[in-house]
């Protein structure tokens, strides 16, 4: 038999939107039993958000795996009194509200770490808990707009452009889940806690590479260059014969050198304007154009074929169709199916992590709203079936 490596270990999650859900959900994959806690009546609103199957939100669900629910109603005194408890037998908890609406309720830092001095408290937001923008709302497209990487993103003569998903926030919830577990070592020599402070433009920022340096140091202003590598070449979106668009990364001078032979045009690595990396920086169009005047001929198997039979990283731009079907994803098992008890089977990414002596797995589906509330609180606060009964009658629960 093996264990999680995180089992035992008491997570209360607060956290909606992405983010901090995100940490919460890697926390519970690793082992944690998470506990979601949700506003009575609306819960976390992603659950308002589409698609819906049979009346639950796949947008939720694809965050919330490995986790119970329960309900407070926050604006009760006696809501905020439960939360406190649980503070008390709890290792881990996720908030990411405005910087100062914990505070507001009595169950800011200072308040939890006076009833639990073992406790990690990992708070996301836009901006983090202190600075000029702390109590600006943000979200991961205001992090990609402020940090530089929307002016990154796109084609040189179109507008700066979004990613296709919220990255940023998947990034920040990462980072947090990184930062707790390095809390949780420390506590092991310790035996405190201590406060996590991540912001989703300090995510952002911290992925852009040389665009920092490159500003401060050089004055130069790093801006959109489509597909094309910014500092290698060739490395870009080709299209195919059957109309496919593939990505070839070829960058260095070995991996030119295969791409040259698989075109049967070996004479390119010897041309000026190719025969190093920073030639073909400079020439990029022009070989491009080449390798694209190559692959117009060719249907797109037979170019995957010859490309990565040479050694040469290539892939053809998938669809979210296709990559439902690719194989080796499915042999990894990351594209999987849970059982739902209202959506019945729900298609959704599988565990990333893999560890050798302690397999990881969905333990549970998303949970419905409040779906555990009677249960946790039996279980962390020891209260009865009557107790239960009687706050969820006076609108605690």
């Amino acid at each position: 038999m093996t264990t999680s490596p995180l089992q035992g270990l008491r997570v209360l999650d607060l956290s909606r939107f992405i983010a901090g859900p995100h940490c919460a959900m890697l926390l519970g994959d690793m082992g944690a039993d998470v506990i979601k806690i949700e506003k009575k009546g609306a819960g976390d609103d992603s659950r308002h958000f589409p698609p819906f199957q049979n009346g639950e939100s796949l947008y939720s669900m694809a965050l919330n795996r490995n986790k119970r629910s329960i309900t407070l109603n926050f604006r009760d005194k006696r809501a905020q009194e439960l939360l406190r408890e649980m503070v008390k037998t709890a290792d881990v908890l996720v908030e990411n509200f405005r910087p100062g609406i914990m505070e507001n309720m009595g169950c800011g830092w200072e308040d939890l770490r006076k009833i639990n001095p073992r406790l990690i408290m990992t708070r996301l937001s836009g901006f983090g808990q202190n600075g000029p923008y702390s109590q600006r709302p943000g979200f991961d497209g205001i992090a990609q707009a402020m940090s530089g990487l929307m002016e990154l993103t796109g084609n040189p003569d179109g507008p700066p452009m979004l990613a296709g998903t919220f990255y940023i926030d998947y990034m920040s919830g990462m980072y947090a889940t990184t930062a707790t577990l390095a809390a949780l070592h420390a506590r092991e020599k310790t035996g405190r806690g201590q406060m996590i402070d991540v912001a989703l433009l300090d995510s952002a920022v911290s992925m852009l590479t040389t665009a920092v340096s490159t500003q401060v140091n050089q004055g130069i202003t790093l801006t959109r260059t489509g597909n094309r590598d910014r500092y290698s070449s060739p490395a870009n979106v080709f299209k195919t014969g059957s109309g496919d668009f593939i990505l070839i990364l070829s960058g260095t001078n070995p991996l030119f050198k295969r791409l040259a032979g698989a075109m049967g045009q070996p004479e390119l690595t010897t041309d000026p304007r190719f025969a190093d990396v920073g030639s073909r920086l400079k020439n990029a169009s022009a070989i491009e154009a080449i390798i694209q005047e190559w692959l117009s001929m060719l249907p797109t198997e037979q170019a995957l074929e010859a490309i990565s039979g040479a050694g040469v990283p290539c892939a053809k731009v998938a669809s979210p169709a296709e990559v439902v079907r690719n194989p080796q994803l499915l042999h990894r098992k990351q594209i999987v199916e849970v059982e739902h008890p209202t959506a019945g089977r729900v298609a959704m990414s599988g565990v990333t992590m893999q560890l050798s002596e302690n397999p990881l797995s969905i333990r549970r589906p998303p949970p419905s709203l409040g779906e555990h509330t009677g249960e946790v609180l039996r279980e962390w606060l020891a209260l009865s079936k009557e107790q239960i009964e009687s706050l969820d009658k006076e609108g605690v629960l």
